[in-house]
């Protein structure tokens, strides 16, 4: 557990810069939150019918200077008034994530406030903490999101044992190729929640898939070429394509296996806390099936508000609180890390 919290108050702006949302926040004392601004590409790459790299990271750097001073405004703050800056380094897409990394060691070195480096991952587990103020490790996580699907066990605060991941696709992904496959367009999350709730999700009987070895694990590509030949097959027999029972027979598939995985893992754990975090968090098919699996289970079962699931500072910000309270400082050759690791796997 960290120290006892000191009597000054601590501000952290957080950067978060991962993929296609340019945002910052600045958080008071780990989970109050005084400022969250975000700045969306979603239009710009539905274009598209997805995220593009290139023009990720040019949005990023036409943004990021008044996100960062929209933030500082809204909390009434200066930069020399910051504790601390955090930054999220890794995992995302590569340019994406220099664009936030670079901006925040030359905001550092300038103002001289401590840098300190955030795992994207792990920010979006600390979203938890800022609307559960009550919550505290140790508990089970299923993070879902369109680039990780992670079942993590939260030791302490920086603390992680990871019981299983996705083997290929992310939940967030075959989301996306899917809705895309029915014609709903990008992004596939909310469109997929949507269409599904004017179809039948036992209508089409779509494959739970088990990855041998791991009980706790996930794949989806089965589940997404599964859908494909679906659609294949119902083109070549000239046979009408129901949109909305297609996404609510995939949401189901989807939903069976992540909640399955999920409670078998708290169960092996003895864990009496769940939360839920990550953007496919906001799916409200899962965010409904995993509160009936806790309650049935004595669980008490934590998620944050949709605003809170996507890419955020907020997160960011309360996550860099509890490395700046242990100390840990990083250095003005911090680096972006792509495929940057979460704890250790089982």
């Amino acid at each position: 557990m960290i120290a006892d919290m000191e009597d000054k108050d601590i501000y952290i702006l957080g950067i978060e810069s991962s993929c296609d949302e340019t945002a910052a926040a600045v958080v008071k004392n780990g989970r109050e939150v005084l400022s969250n601004v975000i700045y969306s590409q979603i239009s710009t790459h539905t274009l598209y019918g997805g995220v593009v790299p290139e023009i990720a990271s040019r949005k990023h750097i036409e943004k990021i200077d008044q996100v960062v001073n929209e933030a500082l405004r809204q909390a009434g703050l200066k930069v020399k008034e910051l504790s601390a800056i955090g930054v999220t380094y890794g995992p995302g897409l590569v340019g994406p994530l220099l664009v936030g990394v670079s901006f925040a060691k030359a905001y550092s070195f300038a103002s001289g406030v401590p840098l300190v480096a955030v795992n994207h991952i792990e920010g979006h587990i600390y979203a938890n903490f800022i609307e559960n103020k009550e919550l505290e490790p140790p508990f089970m996580c299923l993070i879902v999101s369109g680039g990780h699907t992670h079942l993590v066990n939260m030791k302490d605060y920086g603390e992680y044992e990871i019981l299983g991941r996705t083997m290929d696709d992310a939940a967030g992904e075959s989301f996306d190729k899917v809705a895309r496959a029915i014609g709903l367009g990008y992004p596939g999350g909310p469109k997929i929640d949507n269409e599904a709730k004017q179809g039948d999700p036992e209508s089409i009987i779509f494959p739970r898939a088990k990855v041998a070895g791991n009980e706790y694990a996930f794949s989806f590509s089965g589940l997404k070429s599964s859908v494909l030949n679906y659609l294949n097959s119902c083109r070549m027999n000239s046979t009408p394509v129901n949109k909305a029972d297609v996404a609510a027979s995939f949401q189901a598939a989807v939903v069976d296996v992540l909640a399955d995985n999920a409670m078998k893992g708290a169960e092996s754990c003895g864990a009496k806390r769940f939360a839920l975090a990550g953007g496919v968090a906001s799916n409200s098919a899962l965010r409904l099936r995993l509160e009936q699996e806790c309650k049935k289970r004595g669980m008490e079962f934590y998620v944050p508000s949709p605003i809170l699931c996507t890419d955020n500072g907020a997160m960011i910000a309360c996550a860099a609180y509890y490395e700046f309270k242990k100390g840990k400082i990083a250095g003005l050759d911090l680096n972006a890390v792509p495929a940057l690791k979460l704890g250790t796997e089982l």
